[in-house]
């Protein structure tokens, strides 16, 4: 049973957890989607597969968000207790700091736990589905649209102008279509007005077209043929479009047991070390996320009649570069340079050292605080700043003109 402590304690860390968490998928969402409306208006795809990529793409932010979320969480609740005095009164009672840390583990374990089941198992799926839809926008496979005034290629013989569209793309107006044939024949065609009709085979479509002109030539005739028409019906091969390759081609769309058996299974040392080296980078991501809360504790703390905000920002340049770190690990490691067992667990290690004593420090050693000598560079640096700032002032002020 959670007691009214720590019940207080899960209600401070609650709130800042879930900010921080939604703010950083907002703000990865929002780059992401300005980048794929970009790329789906420039392969003429449909606005609607924009949403669906996106979506695919939440639990890879979800990985990234949630350590930052748990971090953030953990740390300005003790700050806020640290500030209020509240983590005073909690010592004074004998409430050790393993011991208010409790709750936070909780929250770590459970975290770490639903991160394991993002990156281990759904994250491969929803990246292969995102893949998927970028392949089918590139190939064509979603029906790239027709944009109205410009020079549209179907396949590589036929180019397609329009005018104008109404009616949601059914009613065409102002129609110019060119195909090249064999042997150097050409097929010109300008109609009035136009709709596409589908027919029984999915790889032809009929275009029907309305009160125009159509002129063929070749090299064989002699003059230009030309026919004028009230209604002509012109047949469209559509251009194949490949099968998207099966899942697992990449390291990054496989299990967690998947990176296991390919990695045993494989004789390819290029191959082994990238599956190898993702899936350890995969397990160091959750694993430091045991560790967390120790650290966030560390950087809670300020000094005595202190309210530096020093800590929060140390913590955030902590665990990007944590994540930063790893990701060369992972490069390096699958590029076979230094084995990836080494390339990224040592580092865990380093990190895992440095948390520790962090921890030790606050935790076993009267008034200890690990970040103080930053703390005091920091203020020491604001206040040259604040001074500077005046007498910069000062010095104008006293030469300006009466």
């Amino acid at each position: 049973m959670l007691s009214a402590t720590d019940r207080y304690i899960a209600k401070l860390i609650a709130v800042p957890l879930l900010s921080t968490l939604v703010i950083a998928a907002m703000l990865l969402v929002l780059d992401k989607m300005l980048r794929l409306f970009d790329f789906v208006a420039a392969e003429g795809g449909p606005v609607s597969v924009v949403w669906r990529m996106l979506a695919n793409m939440i639990p890879e932010y979800l990985s990234l968000g949630i350590p930052i979320g748990l971090m953030l969480g953990i740390l300005l609740a003790f700050r806020q207790l640290a500030l209020s005095s509240e983590l005073d009164v909690f010592r004074a009672i004998g409430m050790s700091y393993g011991r208010l840390l409790r709750v936070p583990y909780m929250y770590a374990i459970a975290l770490a736990l639903l991160n394991l089941g993002i990156v281990g198992f759904l994250q491969p799926y929803a990246r292969y589905a995102y893949e998927g839809l970028r392949f089918e926008l590139r190939s064509g496979a979603l029906g790239a649209s027709i944009k109205v005034g410009e020079f549209t290629t179907l396949g590589k013989r036929m180019t397609l102008r329009i005018e104008e569209s109404r009616q949601k793309g059914t009613d065409l107006h102002g129609i110019f279509v060119r195909i090249l044939g064999k042997d150097g024949q050409t097929l010109a065609v300008t109609a009035a007005s136009g709709t596409f009709l589908a027919t029984d085979d999915p790889d032809v479509i009929i275009f029907r077209l309305r009160n125009g002109v159509l002129v063929n030539n070749s090299p064989k005739y002699t003059a230009p043929r030309i026919l004028s028409f009230s209604s002509h019906d012109l047949p469209i091969d559509l251009p194949q479009i490949e099968r998207f390759r099966g899942r697992g081609d990449a390291d990054q769309e496989l299990t967690l047991p998947e990176l296991v058996r390919v990695g045993k299974q494989t004789k390819e040392s290029d191959l082994r070390n990238e599956v190898r080296a993702n899936f350890h980078f995969r397990i160091v991501e959750v694993a430091m996320m045991l560790l967390l809360p120790l650290a966030a504790l560390a950087f809670a703390i300020p000094p005595k009649r202190s309210t530096s905000a020093l800590g929060v920002f140390l913590a955030i340049v902590f665990i990007v570069t944590y994540h930063k770190v790893n990701e060369y690990g992972e490069g390096v490691g699958s590029l076979g340079r230094i084995d990836p067992l080494i390339a990224l667990w040592v580092p865990f290690l380093g990190f895992a050292a440095l948390i520790l004593w962090m921890y030790h420090v606050v935790a076993h050693r009267p008034g200890g605080q690990p970040i103080s000598a930053l703390e005091y560079a920091f203020s020491k640096f604001g206040k040259w700043i604040v001074r500077t700032l005046r007498l910069g002032r000062r010095r104008k002020s006293e030469g300006a003109p009466a």
